[in-house]
């Protein structure tokens, strides 16, 4: 082993989101020398504006600096910052397979929450040295020792090694470094096999096209070599090797232990896929890295432009915006109501919060999102088996045999005191009640396994206001079940309305279509006719509103009189109205679908 790879240290720092992650990297890259007065701002690995307004991580990220330690070595240090959000954990797995070991922090004033846990297993799985940093311990409200307890009982890590810091201010921030430096192992691997090197993220550059971070296991790697991608087959020529210092800086080359990139003059995202080997095509390696999961899409939305000559721009902006979000899937729709447009696919809600916010802001476009659904299967009388995520594609109800939901694990965790309001909600929601924990005395971590479509239904604000805000939620897929589930239609003037179709349980149906029924009728204005609105189900109508037409006062010019004469009147009205409405067709304004699309109804 030589020497940089002797004093290289790997780490990843993982936590509950918002629990102080990028003001830490900013801390330990100002002691790093990496920023200076000139270039240092907050949550500087944070490269997105939308990052830094909601002070939130979505990209995974990375710098490499040097640190003088106490023992009078030099140590290279590469931090790869990793999101907080349960959306984003494909981004913090990849992250991990790149390092040797983790800072695990716990802020001092709210303890362990659900996805500090979430994470902590994901390092687990990895086999990587666990530091834990209690944060935030300049906060009146701060709690060492309750959180020293709670990183033992319920992290099961020792408390002994927990290092108490603050961020914010910089205190002990020095003897997280040293930590670093002497407890977390360095890396494996032999400089003179064969190159084994992990892309574990890529971003798409104007000038030189497709940049491709990797993490290197074995061997090395230079400019002028010929790279051989493993799961894709291709290879390309090697034109240059760094490592990233905030800015790209090019060096000589990368070997084992390191964390850089390389620039190959690769024009395609999926030339640099996440989770690929790299291995040079003259000497190649006998075996792939393993440990990277895929990112599988959960929740589908349809994404139209508001403008409809906004269309060919969309395209472009959401294939550009693809090449630095691997997990974005989308193929083309085409719906009646909204005209062309794309049917998504996130990781959950804020990353369809995210990409819609990022497609406006970047390339200028006026969005609008129909309401988010899941991916259901079918199966048929003929005893076929389809995934369908769009309700324009739910087959007739004679042809279902069997109809099933993916379901999800929710672990909840909150003050014992809201375990009643959580409840309440999780068997509205159709939960079932699987485990209650209590992580101290008066924490407690209840999991549950709930339907994924009911978990994107406004189950995480309605979860946040009966808890005032204390509850944290992480999830994971557990698969599909057996479930009764139809196809909501909604008419307008016995038109159905395919962008506000959805698919529903049976027992849900009828209150979701008066919620929809009932908005529709405050936001279509009247017109010369009456217009009748209806959920159905099938031919089964299951909530109805009318909204009532616009009439002239016929019998005003009536003074006193025979009624026969008002009657004649207001008969000759309603043959006008009927006629109306048979020739009439209703207007749905873009701010109808705007508003029960927002709420999720």
């Amino acid at each position: 082993m030589n020497q940089r790879q002797k004093f290289t240290r790997n780490f990843s720092i993982i936590a509950h989101v918002d629990h102080g992650k990028s003001t830490l990297a900013d801390r330990l890259l100002e002691i790093g020398l990496v920023t200076d007065q000139r270039t240092k701002k907050d949550q500087i690995l944070d490269s997105m504006d939308i990052e830094r307004e909601r002070g939130i991580t979505i990209k995974a990220n990375n710098a490499s600096f040097d640190y003088l330690a106490k023992d009078g070595n030099l140590y290279h240090l590469n931090l790869i910052d990793t999101p907080g959000h349960v959306d984003f954990t494909y981004e913090v797995s990849r992250s991990l397979a790149a390092c040797e070991g983790v800072l695990l922090i716990v802020d001092a004033s709210q303890g362990v929450e659900a996805q500090t846990l979430a994470n902590l297993y994901l390092a687990m799985e990895l086999d990587l040295r666990i530091i834990p940093v209690i944060n935030k311990i300049d906060l009146p409200s701060a709690d060492i020792d309750k959180c020293k307890l709670m990183i033992e009982e319920s992290l099961g890590l020792d408390p002994d090694e927990a290092i108490p810091i603050s961020a914010k201010t910089g205190l002990n921030v020095k003897d997280v470094l040293e930590a670093i430096c002497y407890l977390i192992p360095e890396p494996k691997g032999d400089i003179d096999k064969p190159l084994k090197a992990l892309i574990y993220d890529s971003f798409f550059d104007t000038y030189m096209g497709v940049v491709a971070k990797l993490r290197v296991f074995d061997g090395k790697l230079k400019k002028g070599d010929v790279i051989h991608m493993m799961n894709i087959g291709r290879q390309f020529p090697v034109t240059e090797v760094g490592v990233n210092r905030l800015t790209m800086v090019s060096m000589d080359g990368l070997q084992a232990g390191d964390v850089g990139y390389v620039v190959a003059g690769m024009k395609k995202m999926g030339d640099a896929k996440t989770g690929d080997t790299v291995t040079l095509a003259n000497n190649q390696t006998d075996s792939i890295v393993h440990g990277f999961k895929d990112a599988k899409p959960m929740v589908f939305a349809g994404l139209f432009p508001i403008n409809g000559e906004d269309f060919d721009a969309f395209v472009d902006a959401i294939e550009k915006l693809k090449l630095n979000d691997s997990a974005l899937t989308f193929e083309r729709e085409n719906s009646v109501a909204l005209g062309f447009g794309f049917r998504v696919g996130y990781l959950g809600l804020l990353h369809m919060e995210i990409v819609q916010e990022r497609l406006e802001r970047e390339f200028n476009l006026d969005l609008i999102t129909t309401a988010p659904s899941v991916k259901f299967r079918i199966t048929n009388t003929k005893g076929e088996v389809y995934e369908i995520d769009n309700p324009s594609k739910w087959p007739e109800t004679i042809t279902i045999d069997k109809s099933e939901e993916p379901y999800v694990k929710a672990t909840i965790i909150a003050p014992d005191h809201y375990v009643g309001n959580i409840m309440s909600l999780v068997i509205e929601k159709r939960g079932i009640h699987m485990d209650t924990v209590y992580l101290s005395k008066d924490k407690v971590q209840l999991t549950y396994e709930l339907p994924l479509a009911e978990l994107i239904f406004e189950f995480y604000d309605k979860l946040k206001s009966h808890t005032k805000g204390y509850a944290s939620l992480d999830y994971e897929e557990i698969g599909y079940r057996e479930s009764k589930l139809v196809k909501m239609d909604i008419l307008v003037n016995a038109e159905p309305v395919d962008a506000l179709s959805s698919i529903v349980h049976k027992s849900k149906a009828e209150d979701r279509g008066r919620i929809i029924i009932e908005k529709l009728k405050d936001l279509i204005p009247r017109h010369q006719f009456m217009i009748p609105l209806q959920a159905a189900i099938g031919a089964k109508v299951v909530a109805r509103e009318s909204i009532s037409a616009l009439r002239k006062n016929v019998t005003a010019k009536c003074y006193g009189g025979d009624i026969s004469r008002k009657k004649k009147l207001l008969e000759k009205q309603k043959e006008g109205k009927k006629r109306m409405k048979q020739i009439g067709s209703v207007e749905i304004p873009q701010e109808a679908f705007l508003s029960i699309l927002k709420t999720g109804d």
